[in-house]
């Protein structure tokens, strides 16, 4: 028996551009999901997007290419950057979701890929709550379907007792599911997904049926290059994956000016101050991070040790809002030095031991004659002390 249909609980209107119905966002959400925090920007978007869709999209690929990376509308309204980096990584991604590939995105940790992951099924579906997230606990039953076991347990299997996964509710409806560190998860069930890929369908033995993926459905995944020998992917699972790597930003100014817009974002949703005052202190963060992270000094005249963490570009933006939470609450609002110097320590001292030797001697060969940073110097020696 095939179960093809949309569920009867779909709202009929969704007609491939009308977006799911996920609910208002909360004014006091301390997070609000992509598609309600940027809602204006993609209602205008669709409203001016005259572009062919896919079947079930919200947008044109073109309208969610511009999504993620910015633009003005010929209305005028900006579309602010969700991702900033090569445009022909987005474009690639947004292309595989509009075929029969699955994406997915690979890279270093740090590099949005869970951002670009949850903006993409945002602007193609309506709705990025369709997550699994991957541990090495993830069961089988969280991408397939489980049950509830009083109802199984009284009446027998049924469809009333099956809990359908993210997975199965997303091809049933045509919409995009994610799959979070995908090779985290144990290898026998990351394979559960290659029949749902390969096939479009989720047998269900125990009742003799199959859910059949209708059109719109797609899945985007998200895996770390140090995660590769943890649970690395079969051979057919990754053919049934079209793969984009998301690379770390590939200059300075790039960036800090990611870290200062996800500071911002994140400062104004915990009222903390304006980052203008703290453009210094965050270059500053980011200059580290990345002479560390690359083993050289910007300027290419001295070579460096790198610590054993990833020192990435989330880290930094963690550093700079845990700094400007000290700035507004224990001292005058403004981000300085002594502010972030103790979330630089820890980003980069990860193994006490080794680590500890590459910061003292980042600290003495490279920031003690930096012309400008005598107190971030004395900061970070104050905060290692």
């Amino acid at each position: 028996m095939s179960v093809s249909a949309e569920p009867t609980s779909v709202d009929p209107r969704r007609n491939g551009s009308a977006p799911a119905d996920t609910g208002p966002a909360r004014t006091d959400t301390l997070r609000p999901h992509a598609e309600h925090a940027f809602a204006d920007e993609l209602a205008a978007l669709a409203a001016q997007d005259d572009r062919p869709r896919p079947a079930r999209w919200r947008l044109s690929p073109w309208a969610v290419a511009t999504y993620l990376l910015g633009g003005t509308l010929p209305d005028g309204t900006v579309i602010t950057p969700k991702y900033v980096g090569p445009r022909r990584v987005v474009e690639v991604a947004v292309t595989t979701l509009a075929t029969d590939r699955a994406l997915l995105l690979l890279g270093v940790p740090g590099t949005a890929k869970t951002w670009v992951s949850e903006h993409l099924a945002a602007a193609v579906s309506g709705d990025s709550t369709l997550l699994v997230q991957g541990t090495a606990g993830t069961p089988e039953e969280a991408i397939r379907y489980g049950w509830n076991y009083a109802r199984l347990l009284a009446h027998g299997p049924s469809r009333d007792a099956l809990v359908p996964s993210p997975v199965m509710r997303a091809m049933a409806e045509g919409r995009t599911a994610r799959v979070e560190e995908l090779t985290r998860i144990p290898a026998d069930v990351q394979d559960s997904l290659i029949t749902i890929l390969s096939e479009k369908t989720l047998p269900i033995p125990e009742l003799g049926q199959e859910v059949q993926a209708v059109r719109g459905f797609n899945l985007i995944a998200t895996a770390n290059d140090r995660d590769r020998g943890v649970n690395e992917l079969s051979s057919a699972l990754r053919r049934r994956f079209n793969t984009v790597v998301l690379p770390l930003p590939e200059t300075p100014e790039a960036e800090l000016d990611i870290v200062t817009r996800r500071v911002e974002q994140i400062g104004r949703s915990l009222d903390l101050p304006a980052v203008p005052d703290g453009v210094d202190e965050i270059r500053r963060v980011v200059t580290v991070f990345r002479e560390l992270r690359d083993g050289v000094t910007a300027d290419g005249r001295t070579k460096l040790k790198s610590p054993s963490g990833t020192l990435s570009t989330a880290e930094a933006i963690s550093v700079v809002t845990g700094g400007l939470a000290l700035a507004a609450h224990f001292g005058d609002g403004v981000l300085r030095a002594g502010d972030v110097a103790a979330g630089v320590l820890g980003a980069v001292v990860r193994d006490p031991a080794a680590d500890r030797v590459v910061w003292q001697e980042y600290l003495e060969t490279v920031v003690r004659g930096r012309d400008g940073w005598a107190d971030f110097y004395r900061a970070c020696r104050e905060a290692g002390a």
